[in-house]
């Protein structure tokens, strides 16, 4: 798996980047907008039960015995290994416990955490402000980036500042992220001569902290998990805003805007980037939906205590509930972004959903 998808799979329902339909136009007015809305709405509903399924029964197929887990490696009894089981359900039928699953799924119930003993959802509420803290300052970082470099790069196109830009972006894109992770700690962290550790080797916090200087603390923690994650997503959106752009350069309507006198910097803040963001936006949203879900292996690199460290920790157990409820919330945010992204994308370009 490449570096750009160290996270929970995602399940892409929104319009291919770049690709704008063809096909007959109607009115905003007409049926056509309600009926792709409705299709949208259906294929993610579709989608997420197609996730609650494939949730249920691909972590049945990882080796181990959770029950076995469950009693902290002690010898037991075959009898009291029956009682667990009957405790949650896995005496049952396999059909049973999956329809059991699913009918409480419904209700907001994901199930109870077998090495917690606390409920999924509250596992999860209680890791998902770590991450977003963590993966929304590089979303934020990375897309700022991205988007700003790209620009320059297509309208210096096939210049020194282009070649760079785009063959770093390359490179740091096609590097995997956990590599990068621990390349960091060794040099920023360890240390290596000359250069001193000056950041943590993991964690949120040091503790003992309060007040201003727990925020210094916290900040001084996210330092190499942000830098990580900005070093190897923000490509994507260099090369996708970029491609985009060069699309537009070739238009009459910049030729048009030139021969008005409008100096290049006018063109193209005003017209060529506003019509090439299009794509970039698809993209926005994509990577919004796996904000969520965090970077399980960056997480796990930096022992954050997020989501993806959550689900990396859930997985060794096995611990049934607590994999099945964070993989179906991460599907289900990226499915949401797309969703989004789906009904705002003919607000932005009226070609899309007639």
């Amino acid at each position: 798996m490449s570096s750009a998808t160290d996270s929970a799979p995602l399940a892409a329902t929104g319009p291919a980047l770049g690709k704008r339909p063809s096909g007959p136009s109607r009115g905003r007015g007409g049926s056509g907008y309600p009926r792709y809305v409705a299709g949208k709405l259906g294929g993610a509903v579709v989608s997420l039960f197609a996730v609650l399924v494939t949730s249920f029964f691909l972590f049945r197929l990882i080796p181990g015995d959770p029950v076995k887990f469950m009693t902290g490696g002690r010898p037991v009894s075959a009898e009291q290994l029956d009682i667990y089981r009957q405790e949650f359900g896995l005496d049952l039928p396999l059909w049973q416990q999956f329809t059991d699953y699913c009918l409480k799924a419904l209700s907001g119930d994901l199930g109870t955490s077998y090495q917690f003993h606390a409920p999924v959802v509250d596992k999860i509420v209680e890791a998902l402000p770590n991450t977003l803290l963590l993966t929304g300052t590089a979303f934020v970082i990375y897309t700022a980036l991205g988007a700003f470099l790209g620009t320059r790069s297509a309208w210096r196109h096939g210049g020194l500042g282009d070649r760079l830009n785009t063959g770093l972006a390359l490179t740091l894109y096609s590097i995997p992220s956990f590599w990068l992770g621990l390349l960091l700690i060794i040099v920023l962290s360890v240390g290596v001569d000359p250069i001193p550790g000056l950041f943590p080797t993991g964690g949120m916090e040091s503790g003992g902290e309060e007040g201003f200087a727990y925020l210094l603390d916290v900040a001084h923690h996210l330092v190499l998990p942000v830098v990580t994650l900005v070093a190897v997503e923000y490509g994507q959106t260099l090369l996708v805003t970029r491609s985009a752009l060069l699309d537009e350069m070739g238009g009459d309507y910049l030729t048009t805007a030139r021969a008005k006198g409008l100096r290049d910097d006018l063109v193209r803040r005003r017209h060529a980037v506003p019509n090439a963001m299009l794509p970039t936006v698809t993209l926005v949203f994509v990577n919004l939906g796996r904000t969520v879900a965090g970077v399980i292996l960056v997480e796990t690199v930096f022992s954050w205590p997020g989501l993806g460290g959550l689900f990396y920790q859930a997985l060794s157990v096995p611990d049934l509930p607590l994999v099945q409820g964070l993989f179906f919330a991460f599907a289900a945010a990226v499915i949401l972004m797309n969703t989004l992204a789906d009904l705002l994308y003919p607000l932005l370009d009226p070609r899309v959903g007639r």
